[in-house]
């Protein structure tokens, strides 16, 4: 035995790593220079700048005739001429107002019926059964498909604009609520039952905070469907609205009103976009933690 310890201690003694050396200092990471470092914004601005670039260089150059695609140049006079003097009977400005209060009113009715729903499907099986058919059945449907139907029920007055616009914020708003409600952490809940919460104490002091960051995102995804929905909802018999500015033009072949309705209808979603992002940074301090 004391043969094969002494044959085996060499063996073993080599495979042993050698210990790190503390003493010796670990070379500094490489520092940036704070004159070299470029924020996400300046990158923003830069990539729009470059698109905006391209667009005047295609237009400049007469490579594709101005009647497909109108200078920038152009697009900003008549911006400033229908916010003056109007298009079909209205200002740019009322055609935007609205169009937004169109999709505000379908936004309030969305979060005051879908994130309940979305609630009550994460809780209860029953409510599953019933609430989740239905929503799974209408949601891949596009909004024009059913958009001849909601005509024949509700008539061409703003229900019918409203409903539509609804329809299409509803569904992925009430899918982001039960996804939220599935995530909550259940020694939360464990630990609220133990100091004797009721149930509604449990969805209004730990479900719904929990839940808050995915129902915001679905509002953001939500909003964006809204939008998109606009132009068809616009359709149907409107005076007034970004989305029936841009179809009147069309049919007249006045590009340069249809870039610019498409131009107010991205910036007016891309504050309500940023402003829901600025809302989930500051008053959602717990993202992330659920």
């Amino acid at each position: 035995m004391s043969e094969l310890s002494v044959t085996f201690s060499p063996l073993e003694y080599e495979l042993q790593p050698e210990p790190p050396d503390y003493a010796t200092p670990l070379s500094p990471a490489p520092k940036i220079k704070a004159g070299h470092a470029i924020s996400e914004r300046s990158i923003t601005l830069l990539t729009v700048a470059v698109l905006l670039g391209l667009w005047w260089l295609v237009t400049a150059l007469a490579l594709v005739p101005p009647l497909f695609l109108p200078s920038p140049v152009a697009v900003l006079q008549k911006f400033k001429a229908v916010a003056i003097d109007g298009f079909v009977d209205a200002t740019l400005w009322q055609h935007a107002f609205t169009s937004v209060a169109r999709v505000f009113a379908a936004l309030l009715l969305a979060i005051a019926s879908a994130i309940p729903v979305g609630i009550l499907i994460g809780l209860s099986p029953r409510a599953r059964a019933v609430f989740d058919p239905l929503i799974e059945f209408y949601r891949p449907i596009p909004p024009l498909a059913y958009l001849p139907l909601i005509v024949i029920w509700f008539g061409i007055g703003e229900l019918s604009k409203v409903l539509l616009i609804y329809l299409a914020i509803f569904a992925p708003l009430a899918i982001a609520t039960l996804h939220g409600v599935r995530r909550v952490d259940q020694n939360r809940l464990r630990a609220a039952q133990t100091l004797g919460a009721s149930r509604w104490q449990l969805i209004r002091f730990v479900i719904l905070p929990s839940a808050v960051p995915d129902v915001l995102t679905g509002i953001r995804i939500g909003l964006g469907v809204g939008w998109s929905t606009l132009v068809a909802a616009e359709l149907i018999a409107a005076t007034r609205g970004l989305g029936f500015m841009i179809q009147s033009a069309a049919q007249f072949l006045v590009t340069d009103v249809v870039i610019m309705g498409i131009l107010v209808i991205a910036l007016i979603a891309s504050g309500f976009e940023y402003g829901l992002r600025w809302l989930q940074r500051k008053y959602v301090p717990w993202e992330g933690c659920v």
